[in-house]
């Protein structure tokens, strides 16, 4: 009962602080104070210092600046419109036609960006004017990028991936790995829904364009084949063994640089300005990690995370029950808190519960990824929904329930996930077995 106490202060004072309007980062802090203060005789500032300091002392966690700024250099590159012109000849003969590219930018964008909001913002700003132009259904085709984006979050490489990674201390690369595999389901059961609904309503969807020569097509995707070589290159590095993450991170901003030379999108200001936006965006996660991590110390001299494990473990739940119960618990915390810091918050209390279920931490890394998706598109704090609203001038309202059929695809994709685990563990098993 005391623990329920404990949890209970630690909560409001965490939702106080953030309330209030303080950073992420020090309101954890502040809460890590609070809780060692009152539940320990520890020394504060030396329980601080260490903690901040071994939480940002991790070799793993260098991997993350280098794909934020392999992200921004390309961001700032012409991939979207090379994406555009490069994905549109080879998607026409589909159902749904020009909507697909919405769904397959997102996926390779997502594989060189590891950002949700960078993904939406990106592929947003070339399809949406396009497609409105061309007379496609403006609904579905801001669903589409709505719901495509958050695969930025779960396609390697992942900034999400390597913030679990160093919180929960799983290998980065199995992580990876095992999000290429989802990754591929989610946009199967994506472009599944908008051949569905164009077949439905065939008349909302304008004529096919000219037919064009394979040798056209093949033209036409010249732009884009540097790109689909840099992602083999890395994830493929990663998978073989041939490179850690953090390495295959570094050749891949060395290649980014080049591939945006080489196509007269890289110069002084691009430069330094992908720079800045990797520095701002880095530094900000590694602030949530470090107050994170503190706060994961004060929770544990209080006995919180062991408490609640043995609390939750007394209603003897079945793993499935577990889940379910987690993916409320999740979804309704998305509806106020951004991905990152839905990790890094509930990682430290959420972990036992997990272990006791017996549960492969590998496989509950990806599923964590695919709740955390769907907290971007769920209003208020919806991220990915704000983007779009910025790009499109539509009403917030409007692009959420222009999402929505993509929110319920993503539970389905948890449903397909929990009932064949191997989705998930397939991969990093085979990563294992060959380097063992």
């Amino acid at each position: 009962m005391e623990q329920v106490l404990y949890t209970a202060l630690l909560i409001v004072a965490l939702f106080a602080l953030l309330g209030s309007g303080l950073w992420v980062a020090i309101s954890l802090l502040g809460v890590g104070f609070i809780g060692i203060t009152l539940f320990s005789s520890a020394p504060v500032g030396s329980v601080l210092a260490t903690t901040v300091w071994g939480a940002s002392n991790s070799w793993a966690l260098a991997a993350l600046p280098m794909f934020i700024w392999m992200g921004e250099i390309l961001f700032r590159s012409r991939l979207s419109e090379d994406l555009f012109k490069g994905l549109a000849p080879w998607l026409g003969w589909l159902p749904g036609r020009l909507i697909h590219v919405n769904i397959m930018g997102c996926a390779i964008f997502a594989a060189v960006s590891g950002s949700s909001a960078a993904t939406a913002a990106t592929i947003g700003k070339m399809s949406l004017p396009e497609l409105e132009k061309r007379g496609y259904d403006p609904r579905l085709a801001i669903g589409t990028l709505a719901g495509s984006s958050t695969l930025g979050f779960l396609i390697p490489p992942s900034i999400i991936l390597i913030v679990y990674g160093v919180a929960t201390e799983q290998s980065i690369a199995r992580l990876f790995v095992g999000g290429v595999l989802p990754g591929l389901m989610m946009v199967i059961l994506f472009m599944g829904f908008v051949i569905a609904w164009s077949m439905i309503h065939p008349g909302r969807i304008p004529p096919a364009d000219p037919v064009i020569t394979l040798s056209q097509r093949i033209y036409g995707t010249r732009r884009l084949i540097p790109i689909l070589l840099l992602i083999c290159g890395v994830v493929g590095a990663i998978y073989l063994g041939i490179a850690s993450p953090t390495d295959a991170a570094a050749v891949g901003v060395v290649l980014s640089l080049v591939l945006s030379r080489l196509s007269g999108s890289l110069n002084k200001r691009t430069f330094i300005d992908g720079l800045v936006g990797a520095t701002r965006t880095s530094c900000m996660i590694a602030f949530i990690l470090a107050g994170a991590s503190f706060l994961t110390v004060a929770m544990g001299f209080a006995g919180i995370p062991r408490e609640l494990a043995a609390w939750i473990g007394s209603y003897n739940l079945s793993p499935y029950m577990l889940i379910a119960a987690l993916t409320v618990f999740f979804i309704v915390l998305g509806c106020f808190l951004d991905g990152i810091s839905m990790v890094v918050l509930t990682t430290s209390v959420i972990l036992p519960m997990v272990e006791q279920a017996g549960m492969d931490l590998i496989w509950f890394g990806i599923y964590l990824v695919i709740v955390v998706e769907m907290s971007q598109i769920t209003p208020p704090v919806g991220f990915n929904l704000f983007v779009i609203q910025g790009l499109t001038g539509r009403d917030i309202l409007y692009v959420a329930r222009a999402a929505l059929p993509f929110f319920f695809l993503l539970l389905l994709a948890v449903v397909l996930l929990t009932a064949f685990p191997e989705i998930a563990t397939y991969l990093p098993e085979q990563m294992q077995s060959r380097s063992g």
